[in-house]
């Protein structure tokens, strides 16, 4: 059985990664407060997570831009957009929308998910596989704003004046705190909570 830092009283400082004594209550480096282990990040990370998905269902049902051309008003939803570009034979444009607004966000919804469940459950899931899919949520978390930055820059490519304007819709704001809640779920979770509730067998899986 491999031993982990709190089984020989060390303690990792999370701000300047300085070992500690497990009984120290702060930092000797920086003063920062210690946790061995931050058993309520599980509850605050599925919290986030659950806001997010259920975030996800307005930010996809309601438009998430409005353009007026000539009197007239489109409201596009992130799926109606994208048929647009493709129907305007903007295919790479489209193919980014989808990967950024569809694509990722529900990437990061099923995987963090995963790995909060096999927390909270015991699933007998390798542990090095489950923190290399973390990782890569993390990753392509950085890449979650790529579609809000694509609307932004229509609307300011696109907005002269009263003949044809365009502008965010509600859902625009949905999808950014999906961005947010998801991001926010990943930070918070104390990841040594992985190793310690699965079974020792997964550790060289």
């Amino acid at each position: 059985m491999k031993q982990q830092g709190k089984d020989l009283g060390l303690c990792l400082c999370s701000v300047c990664r300085q070992l500690n004594g497990s009984d120290d209550s702060h930092c000797g480096r920086c003063g920062s407060e210690l946790h061995v282990r931050d058993y309520s990040s599980l509850q605050k990370s599925w919290a986030l997570l659950i806001t997010a998905a259920i975030l996800l269902v307005p930010a996809n049902l309601y438009p998430i831009t409005v353009l007026t051309n000539q009197g007239k008003v489109r409201h596009d939803t992130i799926f109606s957009g994208i048929v647009h570009l493709v129907q305007s034979d903007m295919l790479p444009i489209a193919i980014i929308v989808f990967i950024a607004s569809i694509l990722v966000p529900w990437v990061k919804i099923i995987g963090l998910a995963t790995y909060l469940c096999a927390i909270s459950f015991n699933l007998p899931i390798s542990k090095k596989k489950l923190m290399v899919g973390f990782h890569i949520i993390e990753w392509i978390g950085r890449w979650s704003m790529l579609d809000l930055f694509v609307i932004s820059l229509t609307v300011a490519l696109v907005n002269m004046g009263q003949l044809l304007d365009a502008k965010p819709a509600p859902a625009a704001t949905a999808f950014a705190l999906v961005i947010l809640l998801t991001q926010l779920a990943a930070k918070v979770l104390d990841t040594r909570l992985l190793w310690d509730r699965l079974e020792n067998q997964d550790d060289t899986n």
